[in-house]
């Protein structure tokens, strides 16, 4: 009975390990799924478009990051809102209230205006920055928010920054 007990509870485990395997495998197809650059237009820098991570990959990348960390990625997201006086940020959906400011390197390139709700994959430098109360209170002046608004701004934020080398906007 003992043994019945125990060949019970090895077939468990390897079914177990064999279903997480699968499921390991099929994230990591998502992530390395392949998209058309026809379908996208680009701003910036030219990049291979694979080993694209969602939304929820990056997040997770970014939880694991440290002030002073970068780690180089390409990941697509929705885009909530753009710099509305050049399109020189964007802010790009982590889900839940999380997002990922991004702005492009060397001031080199900007995106449409009218770019909010765009399906974005951007390629460049993750990292963990601190903003300061002036600064928030540009980039609200520049996303269009009321003098009331930005006056409610009165500490430093901790954002999950990214400098953008390469942006692919959803046609």
């Amino acid at each position: 009975m003992k043994k019945i007990g125990f060949l019970f509870v090895v077939a468990l485990l390897i079914v177990g390990v064999s279903i997480e395997a699968q499921e390991q495998k099929k994230q990591a197809k998502k992530a390395t799924a392949a998209y058309n650059a026809n379908d996208y237009k680009l701003f910036g820098e030219k990049f291979e478009i694979k080993k694209v991570l969602t939304e929820k990959q990056m997040l997770k990348k970014y939880k694991g990051l440290k002030k002073g960390d970068t780690l180089t990625v390409v990941f697509k997201s929705k885009i909530n809102s753009v710099c509305k006086k050049k399109g020189c940020w964007m802010r790009l959906d982590l889900g839940g209230s999380e997002e990922s400011f991004v702005r492009f390197q060397d001031y080199g390139f900007f995106v449409p205006l009218n770019a909010d709700n765009a399906e974005a994959i951007v390629r460049g430098k993750a990292f963990v920055d601190v903003v300061s109360v002036d600064e928030l209170k540009h980039y609200a002046k520049d996303g269009g928010k009321s003098k009331e608004e930005i006056a409610k701004i009165t500490k430093p934020e901790i954002t999950y920054a990214f400098t953008a080398t390469g942006v692919y906007l959803k046609k």
